[in-house]
């Protein structure tokens, strides 16, 4: 568990940085407590923005990367110290990185009461609008009399103290996991994806059968497709049909394009289904996923679908060891159009070894343990993968294939079997 502690006051002997690192040094088992400073913060004037100075966004980073917030502070005058309200008020005027921040406020006073007045004032400046911090209720932890609280290697001396302290950290520890899953976002049930391709997209050529093996042939007709010599303007340029055709039989990987709609549109055809890495027949543009794909494994191309579909993967990779000379990983990547707006599959299938080859001839490295390819690591943390189907072109044949597991990293712990190959101051 990530934590940070701000320091309340910009004085150089300050007995509120003292308790935060006592509290560092001593509690380090139960979570990392990384001590900011605010002396360098300048004082807040709206006049004269500093909110993207480096030491505020400096400031405002740490919090939002932590799980929890500690601030220590004395009491000036019956409340918090200038520096402090400053500081809080750069991290809510412009940014706001303490809004649903789990925060536990602590302080040393030089006298008996141990800042409790700048203690409640400060929770109610955390719960103005635009800060907005998750404030841990009760266990205020007031350390008064500070210039007999600590010995000459900065430990607090009461045992009293240290236990209630204990207590209060062990308390906030808990908020912190409390406020986690309060803040965690919902998890929203996928909607069943429909691989039959039923509905419509805005490019939908709609009156064919999608089935029909010349199906590109009767889309062409109907939408009187330009082709050859005619040009297609790009958003970086301008290309005939021809030229992109060259362009992407090029490409040094065999790509796939699936519709939102769940339609297999393309795929880059340059050689027979038995020489390619995923075999695919000319006939296969139009179908729906349904009919590239096993009944089987219906399921877990839906799952890979969904993820690229909802936002929770960009791409989806799986490694398919059935290529004895080869390292082949099928890629299903997101697409997106200029709004964000998810509109299909891009999936690129190639064989890694000649690029792993020269770059171990670039670099003089060599393989480890058949794996890693860094020089200083002796052995590969990986775990092996089975064999994965792809059954854009003969989903019959790979129908006996093992589960897989992708090799990115998975927000869901939902299996993939069958590959979509085609869905593809006084301190």
């Amino acid at each position: 568990m990530k934590i940070v502690g701000i320091v309340g006051s910009n004085a150089e002997l300050s007995y509120n940085r003292k308790l935060l690192e006592f509290i560092e040094k001593n509690y380090y088992q139960k979570f990392d407590l990384e001590i900011l400073e605010i002396k360098d913060v300048p004082m807040f004037n709206q006049s004269e923005d500093a909110t993207n100075s480096q030491v505020i966004q400096r400031l405002a980073r740490k919090i939002l990367t932590a799980d929890g917030v500690i601030i220590a502070t004395p009491e000036h005058n019956h409340t918090i110290p200038a520096g402090l309200k400053s500081v809080l008020e750069w991290l809510s005027y412009k940014i706001h990185p303490l809004e649903n921040k789990p925060v536990m406020i602590v302080g040393a006073s030089y006298y008996d009461q141990g800042s409790s007045r700048a203690q409640l004032h400060l929770r109610q400046i955390l719960d103005a609008p635009g800060v907005n911090a998750m404030v841990m209720p009760g266990n205020e932890f007031l350390l008064g009399n500070v210039k007999d609280a600590f010995d000459q290697n900065g430990d607090l001396i009461s045992e009293g103290t240290i236990k209630f302290l204990t207590l209060c950290i062990d308390k906030f520890i808990q908020f912190v996991n409390v406020a986690k899953a309060m803040n965690a976002p919902l998890e929203v049930k996928p909607q069943p994806e429909d691989l039959q391709a039923r509905g419509k997209v805005d490019t939908t050529i709609e009156g064919l059968d999608k089935e029909a093996d010349d199906w590109v042939e009767q889309a062409e007709a109907k939408v009187n497709a330009v082709s050859g010599k005619s040009y297609v303007k790009l958003n970086r340029g301008i290309l005939t049909v021809d030229q992109l055709n060259w362009f992407l039989a090029s490409m040094p990987m065999e790509l796939t394009f699936a519709d939102a709609n769940n339609q297999f549109l393309y795929y880059n055809y340059t050689k027979p289904k038995e020489e390619m890495l995923a075999g695919r027949v000319p006939g296969q543009p139009g179908n729906p996923l349904s009919k590239c794909h096993p009944p089987k494994a219906y399921k877990n191309v839906e799952w890979v679908i969904q993820q690229l579909r909802s936002g929770k993967q960009d791409v989806v990779r799986v490694h398919v060891p059935k290529h004895a000379d080869k390292y082949v990983v099928h890629n299903y990547q997101a697409m997106h159009d200029e709004d964000g707006n998810y509109v299909g599959i891009n999936e690129y299938i190639l064989d890694f070894n000649p690029i792993i080859e020269w770059y171990l001839k670039q670099t003089g490295q060599k393989l480890v343990g058949g794996t890693d390819a860094t020089s200083s690591a002796s052995k590969s943390d990986s775990k092996p993968v089975a064999p994965v189907a792809d059954a854009t072109s003969s989903a019959s044949k790979e129908d006996d294939a093992p589960a897989t597991k992708p090799e990115a990293p998975v927000v869901s712990a939902a299996p993939v079997a069958d590959a979509t190959s085609s869905a593809s101051k006084k301190d």
